[in-house]
């Protein structure tokens, strides 16, 4: 068939929004469920996704009894029946996430050998449940979050930090439950899946060490409070492998969604081709790279014929550095980078967004690019260039009419992206 510009990106969030169906909690947390147990029931969690997964196992255990408290970020709570939600921040924590976190760990200790903890973990909680180790204060794990934050570090990297300033990341949460066992159920948004580095592992033990906490604050240069600095020094470590009976089980993450996402373009009459679900760097270099693939559909057939999607998930970043900046995430300034290196070329669009509905701090999950993207943003007197460097991407997009917005999804299993060449 030709492809019309309507008909592209009707093509491109159908084939988006079935990725982000397939992670729905409501339709796969049930399958995964542990036998009931004996003893009591404690639900727990922290993440993006995490109300809807309690709402989910709510539903799934009308006969069960259980109780418990899960994390989310504002706006994402829905009701969770005999499950309380509190709504706390991201990606730069607040007093809600400081209080969330000392709740869950109330609600998981003196339990016994038969009671069951079921833990709800989904990309955020790392920032949504927070409980600062030592003397450090929120005030305190707020400043680390925003330095991590800014510096350009890959979130395995944050994490390992993160996890190293808490009492209750890094596998702290499990210790606390001890001797019940915890079951987590998880839903990834880490590029490879890692368990402990969901949330930063609460529940999972951590193989990342103290050392290589200290050695990234150095490598990035990171300007940490004291109290931060004081508990690194003190050389306290997390729980390592083989300390914590582990029970997890993975119910969404980003190469399921992909091949969702797969299945959805075989429909629209698209050859699909996955390039990884775990693709980082730099928003702005991948979209470079991104856009160099898609010449070469178009031009050789070279890594699929046309009419083809490359879809690819992961997580890149974006290095703010000392200069201004503007609003955008690290979608938009991909889909930025890749309609400049495009420079207008003809059958091809692309759509990259978070899957968890909001890219950064914005209210957007992300953008479309289509071969005239360029020519609009000039006709309204929008420089592309300059606003790529001033990492003002969504302020571009959103003057030409072409972010994503889908609110809230309820679920994270990072970035989803999907070029269509014609």
């Amino acid at each position: 068939m030709g492809w019309n510009d309507g008909q592209a990106r009707a093509a491109l969030r159908a084939i988006f929004d079935a990725a982000v169906a397939s992670a729905i909690p409501a339709r796969v947390l049930a399958a995964h469920l542990p036998d009931t147990p004996k003893g009591r029931c404690i639900v727990i969690g922290a993440g993006k996704a995490s109300a809807a997964m309690a709402a989910a196992l709510d539903a799934a255990w009308p006969d069960v009894a259980l109780s418990g408290v899960v994390a989310t970020r504002y706006e994402y709570g829905v009701p969770a029946g005999r499950i309380e939600i509190i709504e706390s921040a991201h990606p730069v924590p607040d007093a809600n996430s400081e209080l969330a976190a000392r709740r869950i760990l109330d609600t998981v200790r003196g339990l016994g050998a038969e009671d069951l903890v079921i833990a709800l973990i989904s990309g955020g909680g790392s920032a949504l449940m927070v409980a600062p180790a030592g003397d450090m204060t929120l005030a305190d794990k707020q400043a680390v979050n925003r330095a991590l934050l800014a510096s350009g570090a890959t979130i395995t990297e944050m994490n390992a930090v993160r996890k190293h300033l808490s009492a209750i990341k890094g596998g702290r949460l499990a210790e606390a439950a001890f001797p019940a066992r915890v079951v987590t159920l998880m839903i990834s948004d880490i590029p490879g899946d890692d368990p402990a580095a969901i949330a930063s592992g609460p529940t999972v033990a951590d193989p990342s060490t103290i050392d290589e906490a200290r050695e990234i604050v150095a490598r990035y240069a990171l300007d940490l409070p004291p109290a931060a600095r004081a508990v690194l020094d003190a050389g306290r470590e997390t729980p390592k492998p083989g300390a914590l009976a582990q029970d997890l089980r993975m119910i969404a993450a980003p190469q399921m969604a992909l091949e969702a996402a797969a299945a959805a373009a075989r429909a629209q009459g698209l050859t699909p081709l996955i390039l990884g679900d775990a693709l980082e760097g730099e928003a702005r270099e991948v979209g470079i790279v991104m856009a160099g693939m898609a010449r070469s559909v178009r031009a050789h057939g070279l890594p699929v014929k046309a009419p083809a999607v490359l879809l690819s998930g992961g997580e890149t970043t974006v290095s703010i550095g000392k200069g201004p900046a503007g609003k955008g995430g690290r979608n938009t300034e991909l889909m930025l980078s890749f309609a400049l290196a495009m420079s207008g070329a003809p059958g091809v669009w692309a759509i990259a967004g978070d899957s968890d509905g909001i890219d950064g701090t914005e209210d957007a999950a992300g953008a479309i690019v289509s071969p005239d993207t360029l020519v609009r943003a000039w006709t309204r007197g929008l420089d592309p260039r300059l606003h790529l460097i001033r990492h003002d991407s969504y302020t571009l997009f959103d003057n030409i009419g072409d972010l994503v917005r889908t609110g809230p999804t309820l679920t994270n299993v990072n970035d989803i992206r999907a070029i269509l060449i014609t």
